[in-house]
């Protein structure tokens, strides 16, 4: 969308506006700009007669925020945050640096690794710094180019884009499984199972099969890896996303005998709004040839 310049408010109003906000107060937001309380208290009038909406209302020392100023600080914070980080970007230097990637160790080792050579035969000049956790981490505060995240793609504060299914389903070993192409929920009832600990999603999907995750005859593990590398040595049966273990699948390591419908939650590219690195470009536009 082209920027209608001359009906902006001036950046000045809009930044006094923002600290105000911010800070909820006018003595606070004049400390924080390094200007005169009485400055910032005239910018912000100014504000308001140029948009015709009274923005922030006198309560004791301080100031609240009305509707319409909850409303565009939350703008200005997004706005100001954007700008913030293409300056930083630039003053750090940030063009040659790798391009930063959270996600979670499971999905790193299982299904980006084996890609990342097909990325780097196109792009041998572009550096990636991967950072496993199981966390959703701040990408600003953590200086992240991109993170990849297990969920249903609305988080606060980025943009998203949908990635790889995250499909539920059960697999075991050969081994364990022997001839039978798919299991009822009787057959699986009496089999060994590899869960992981404090995974909802996975439990969730065990009830709705009529299993009982507590009763289950079980070795509990802290996580994917540890259940996917137990599962192919026939330990047991294990929950999984369908996109880390495509490779297990298709090599008949592992073989599949229930798969669940549901659609969420999937595996998403998250960014942060604004102007990206080119090296940060070129991957995400990788990674989405990917989905």
């Amino acid at each position: 969308m082209a920027i209608d310049w001359r009906s902006l408010p001036s950046l000045t109003a809009l930044r006094a506006f923002a600290a105000t906000a911010d800070a909820r107060s006018f003595s606070q937001a004049a400390r924080a700009l390094n200007v005169t309380h009485a400055a910032v208290a005239q910018q912000v009038r100014a504000l308001e007669d140029h948009l015709g909406r009274t923005l922030v209302q006198r309560e004791g020392r301080g100031v609240s925020l009305t509707v319409d100023g909850e409303q565009l600080a939350e703008a200005l914070g997004e706005g100001f945050a954007t700008l913030q980080r293409g300056i930083e970007a630039l003053r750090a230097g940030e063009a040659d640096q790798p391009v930063r990637v959270t996600l979670t160790a499971s999905f790193a080792a299982q299904w980006l690794m084996p890609r990342l050579k097909d990325f780097w035969s196109t792009h041998p000049d572009i550096g990636l710094s991967l950072h496993p956790d199981s966390r959703v981490v701040d990408l600003h505060r953590e200086r992240m180019d991109v993170g990849i995240r297990y969920g249903t793609g609305d988080w606060p504060g980025v943009e998203t884009a949908f990635l790889a299914s995250a499909r539920l389903v059960i697999v075991g070993a050969p081994s364990l499984i022997g001839d039978k192409l798919a299991l009822t929920p009787d057959d699986m009832r009496g089999m060994d199972w590899i869960l992981t600990r404090n995974w909802p999603e996975q439990d969730s999907y065990l009830r709705r099969l009529g299993l009982q995750p507590e009763d289950l005859s079980r070795t509990d593990v802290g996580g994917e890896e540890l259940a996917i590398a137990a599962a192919r040595q026939g330990l047991g049966l294990v929950v999984e996303s369908m996109a880390l273990i495509l490779s297990d699948v298709a090599d008949g390591r592992l073989r599949v005998v229930h798969e669940s419908r549901e659609k969420l939650p999937a595996y998403f590219i998250a960014t942060l709004p604004g102007p990206k690195r080119a090296a940060a470009r070129a991957f995400l536009k990788w990674l989405r040839s990917q989905s």
